[in-house]
């Protein structure tokens, strides 16, 4: 009864203020599962389970079930995991954009549903060992020995994966959303207008000169105002420089922050004449996402980036109702000499944090509650959260679970997110492994399929920052340095890139300076110390 109160009180409290929110996205299983990926050590005829207990399951609800829903309990999902597991289930989500601060009355009141639904390692200050010492959620290693086998399975099989999944110290802190194959994890690049290029005879560029080239056809022959549109934070063509904007690792294995190296300052000097020349939307510096998808479909703007699904599928069907030519294609990312390969790409980590249920402090059964959690990690529990009820959602095909008509042209209208939404979590995250079969189901368009092999690397991690956790006291510091030079990094990007402030030496350096007076090098210290940290895990 408490949780309800609280909760009831949070929401209250919630309708009266703004909010901010922000969110995230992501094995080839059934349709490219290999020996080992994911096996069940327990029969299936284990589930469902008999209890009588009640489970409070707390998490945001997805936009793509919020559309047609108000709680994860009234769709198919819902209704089938609880019979499928026997466990029964409340569901309790924060009102739209207010997870945050909901989060932190039902932290705060001490009395909290059986299981979370959170970003422990990001949004949690401290990370999830802060977490675990806090008495916020449970340290999962025994828990999972004893009661998720299917879990345990996983992780023994795939210690690249449980090492991202843990803290420094050793522990398991919640059941991770883990994207079983590197294909999910690429997902967003840059794009081409492919009908403008074979209009003028051009070729797809590679190099920065050839996009120089490209936009400037597009400003002349294709009487373009804004050849190019992004947001002006957008990294696609500093990564062509072999750093990132934030943090990466660099060649020498340590950690780098991007912003303030050469290379930044030779793509910030090509960004600005490539503005000058107005070769970028002259609102580079205040374009939202609408004037973007305005601008790309408006046969305004030929050359952008995106996501595969929102962007360019959105974009590409909305465009073709009036426009049946139009073609947006993923083109690789761009180089400084030709014949050269990107040493970055943007990539996601197979966890990112995101979607991790973690098992609270309140929960008197915290046996039921793994036992669960654990029924998606098993095979049975893997289908079914990539693709549902079978003769409903999907059917088996060659052996592979291939989507129903009711799901690709679903009769109420839907999209097909939302349609997969209400039987599936694999459109947006949860506690399970992603499968690599719905992503390339999802992507109907031959656009969409061929854009993580356009983008891809040899060695897309090599240069990535993993799933690091800095100590408490290592993140309140880290945190009060990075959100002021991330703010002054911001403000001067802007001007270096429209001209307002000329890129010359005395002002790079001043500007290199000001960022070191802010203690950059101790950040990069600080993230150099939990990388050695996490190695030796």
């Amino acid at each position: 009864m408490m949780k309800k109160t609280v909760l009831l009180m949070a929401s209250l409290v919630l309708t009266l203020m703004p909010f901010f929110t922000g969110c995230s996205r992501a094995k080839g299983g059934a349709s490219e599962r290999s020996e080992g990926d994911v096996a069940t050590t327990t029969s299936l005829d284990s589930y469902p389970i008999k209890t009588d207990v009640t489970l409070t399951y707390w998490g945001e609800l997805s936009g793509s079930v919020a559309a047609n829903y108000t709680n994860l309990g009234e769709t198919p999902y819902g209704k089938a995991w609880i019979e499928k597991t026997g466990v029964k289930v409340e569901f309790l989500h924060p009102p739209a954009g207010g997870a945050n601060e909901q989060f932190n009355l039902l932290v705060a009141s001490g009395d909290m549903p059986d299981i979370m639904d959170r970003d422990w390692l990001n949004l949690y200050p401290g990370g999830p060992e802060k977490a675990i010492n806090d008495s916020v959620i449970l340290k999962l290693n025994d828990i999972i020995d004893k009661y998720s086998p299917n879990l345990k399975q996983v992780l023994d099989s795939h210690p690249d994966w449980a090492r991202m999944v843990k803290t420094d110290n050793g522990n398991y802190y919640g059941y991770p959303f883990i994207r079983g194959n590197e294909k999910l994890c690429i997902w967003h690049g840059p794009y081409v207008r492919k009908d403008w290029l074979e209009e003028l005879n051009m070729e797809v560029p590679q190099t920065f000169d050839e996009w120089h080239e490209m936009l400037t056809v597009f400003k002349e022959k294709k009487r373009s105002p804004a050849p190019m549109v992004m947001m002006i934070t957008n990294n696609d063509f500093l990564l062509g420089y072999g750093i990132d904007r934030a943090f990466f690792v660099g060649d020498d294995g340590k950690v780098h922050w991007g912003s303030m190296e050469d290379a930044f300052r030779d793509y910030l000097t090509m960004m600005a004449r490539w503005y000058k020349e107005g070769l970028l939307d002259p609102d580079i510096a205040t374009l939202t996402s609408q004037q973007i998808s305005a601008k790309v479909t408006g046969n305004i703007s030929g050359a952008t980036r995106g996501s595969l699904g929102g962007s360019l599928g959105t974009w590409t069907n909305s465009a073709r109702a009036t426009n049946p030519k139009f073609e947006l294609t993923a083109v690789p990312y761009p180089v400084k000499k030709k014949g050269d390969k990107p040493k970055l790409i943007n990539v996601d980590n197979l966890y990112t944090g995101g979607f991790s249920a973690g098992i609270t402090t309140s929960c008197e059964n915290p046996d039921i509650a793994a036992r669960l959690l654990d029924y998606n990690y098993g095979e049975e529990g893997y289908i079914f959260n990539n693709f549902g009820i079978e003769g409903v959602s999907y059917t088996m095909v060659n052996g592979r679970p291939i989507y129903t008509d009711f799901i690709m042209k679903n009769p109420n209208g839907w999209s097909v997110a939302q349609s997969i939404a209400s039987h599936a979590r694999s459109a947006y995250g949860g506690p399970f492994i992603q499968d690599l079969g719905y992503f390339e189901q999802y992507m109907a368009l031959p656009e969409q399929k061929a854009g993580p092999d356009i983008w891809k690397i040899d060695a897309p991690y090599k240069h990535k920052l993993p799933p690091i956790t800095p100590t408490p006291e290592e993140s309140r510091e880290f945190a009060r340095i990075m959100s002021e030079v991330n703010t002054y990094a911001d403000e001067m990007m802007v001007k270096f890139i429209l001209g307002t402030e000329a890129i010359t030496d005395a002002s790079w350096n001043a500007y290199v300076n000001t960022i070191k007076r802010m203690g950059i090098a101790r950040a990069v210290e600080i993230q150099n110390a939990a990388l050695a940290r996490y190695n030796a895990r």
